[in-house]
């Protein structure tokens, strides 16, 4: 969209925020760059140019404004929809796989060579890989620096820089301000505990976002009180506790983390879990034109498809859910976590009685299939996939390609269409997936005759039509009890 100058202009005057994120208004007379929706006075349209990502604008030499803060926009919704190279790199970008495993790692993910990749990001996005990754890291930076108390030197080292000289160049490039004077007035925070907010698209639906989770909470491992949501996650660097409460308009995230160089990923991973760069009207829209979603979508505005922070986690619970109610999943996947999981010891998961990370697939790889309290059946597959996962023949990161990741489940004994479907659907946070063999979603549309090629008109937004469905099958459900 960033090459249509006159519809990005025309968003940017009407502060449009569903732009947010989309793209970036860089302002050559002040030298800044701003989010669509920046309440700063619309400059003339012959002094801005728009930029893709907010790499591309700080390359430029724009800095980020002080009063929109574009760096702190939700993502743009385009990189979960995509399913080509450049999307999957975004996703990988952001999950700090450049940090962990640098440019040939990210390339090798994809399959390409590092030159090609580099031509392709920065062709459509006007910025290379390491550029992007800088970006992600001076944002993670700032997280730091604004809400705790460490050394300037373990933040530049913990947002993933190379050295406090390369941390200082880029804070002051990024936000024209020294690290020192970014730093201002805040409030204290113990070491290993990061509290931010996180943006999100209108409409949110934030009762659908906990029902959906709130059915299917496995104990030790998360838990929800009210509107907050809390639970352990696995990152690359250790373990770390997370609680999210959820507002109308935002997300309250807290960390508490092993490592602080996970705090990028910790953010990242939260919000696929919650969705919260999804494109709610956009949704709604397509989704709206049919009869029978019309009024679900009426009634559940900004319906989000919740997706995950563990990909295997997401695979365990849908072979587990194969034959048995949620109630019952939920019971042999808290004896999962208890048996094979990984004991933890953070204060802000004691204070949710929060005692387990979930499995690893190398744990229950080694699993005999008479230890897993499920038919030997179900329990061979699980262990299939499992030792899959371990020796990395399948991968259920948010890079992966989502047809060939489907295509080889498939192939493993015990795993059917609905499995990967749903694998694919959370773990890979698919937003096109038509769950027809689903029990449910068969009975819904056979009830109201709707017809295999109806539903391709409500492409690429299926997934989201299947949350519907189920939420008004449980609707339905309890009207009738």
């Amino acid at each position: 969209m960033h090459t249509d100058h006159e519809r990005c202009y025309r968003a940017a005057e009407s502060r449009d925020a569903r732009f947010d994120g989309v793209f970036y208004v860089g302002v050559r007379t002040t030298g800044i760059y701003c989010r669509p929706s920046c309440p700063a006075v619309t400059p003339k349209r012959e002094n801005v140019t728009f930029y893709a990502s907010a790499a591309a604008a700080q390359d430029a030499g724009f800095r980020a404004c002080r009063r929109c803060r574009p760096d702190t926009t939700p993502g743009s919704p385009e990189w979960n929809v995509r399913a080509d190279a450049v999307g999957r790199a975004m996703r990988l970008i952001a999950d700090g796989v450049v940090e962990r495993e640098g440019v040939e790692g990210l390339a090798s993910r994809l399959g390409y060579s590092q030159r090609h990749v580099t031509r392709m990001l920065t062709q459509e996005l006007g910025a290379g890989p390491l550029a992007l990754a800088r970006s992600n890291r001076a944002h993670a930076a700032r997280v730091l620096i604004e809400t705790t108390e460490m050394p300037m030197s373990d933040i530049a080292f913990a947002a993933g820089f190379a050295s406090i000289r390369q941390f200082n160049d880029s804070v002051r490039h990024v936000y024209a301000l020294s690290p020192t004077e970014m730093r201002g007035r805040r409030r204290s925070t113990p070491t290993g505990r990061v509290t931010l907010r996180l943006a999100v698209r209108q409409p949110f639906h934030v009762d659908g976002l906990l029902e959906f989770l709130g059915g299917r909470l496995i104990a030790g491992v998360e838990r929800i009180d009210g509107r907050t949501y809390a639970r352990v996650m696995r990152l690359p660097h250790g373990l770390g506790a997370v609680q999210l409460t959820l507002q109308d308009d935002h997300v309250a995230c807290e960390l508490e983390l092993a490592d602080l160089r996970d705090t990028a990923v910790a953010v990242q991973r939260c919000r696929r879990l919650l969705d919260l760069d999804a494109d709610p009207l956009a949704i709604d829209e397509v989704l709206s034109a049919d009869p029978l979603l019309a009024p679900l979508v009426a009634a559940a505005p900004g319906l989000r498809l919740p997706s995950q922070v563990d990909g295997f986690e997401v695979a365990v619970r849908a072979i587990v859910g194969q034959q048995v109610s949620v109630a019952g999943a939920r019971t042999i996947l808290g004896r999962f976590a208890e048996t094979f999981g990984t004991p933890v010891t953070f204060d802000l998961a004691a204070s949710h009685g929060l005692t387990h990370a979930f499995a690893t697939p190398e744990a229950l790889a080694e699993a005999d299939d008479t230890a897993l309290s499920m038919p030997r059946s179900r329990a061979r597959a699980l262990i299939g996939v499992a030792q899959a996962v371990a020796d990395g023949k399948i991968e259920l990161d948010p890079g992966a390609d989502r047809e060939a990741v489907r295509a080889d489940l498939v192939a493993l004994p015990g795993i059917g269409p609905w499995t990967a479907d749903y694998i694919s659907m959370r773990a890979l946070a698919h937003p096109d997936v038509m769950l027809e063999t689903d029990l449910i979603i068969r009975r819904m549309l056979e009830r109201h005759g709707v017809e295999p090629e109806r539903t391709e008109r409500w492409k690429p937004w299926r997934s989201y039509a299947a949350m519907h469905l189920w939420r008004a099958s449980a609707d339905l459900e309890r009207t009738l009890r």
